[in-house]
């Protein structure tokens, strides 16, 4: 544990940003399987809602530093990939 008052402060807010962070990052992943879902059914304006939502979440981690931009484009390539694979 540290022993200045700065660094003890840096540690709770480290543990507050992973906190955040994390929650985030299970938001995208919850959305993804519910677009997941939604490609196996046969509702394709839930399936575009769905696949908005995950390309607005993405979005927003990058633009709050949670998440890189290529690994966004990539969550984003790969859904869409698994969905057309899926709509065959």
């Amino acid at each position: 544990m540290a022993n200045i008052k700065s660094a003890k402060k840096r540690i709770l807010v480290a543990e507050k940003n992973r906190l955040r962070n994390v929650a985030f990052k299970s938001s995208i992943k919850t959305a993804v399987k519910k677009a997941m879902s939604l490609a196996a059914g046969d509702d394709k304006a839930a399936l575009n809602a769905a696949i908005s939502q995950v390309y607005k979440l993405c979005d927003k981690a990058v633009s709050k530093g949670i998440l890189h931009k290529n690994t966004a484009a990539r969550k984003k390539s790969r859904l869409t990939l698994a969905i057309n694979k899926l709509a065959k």
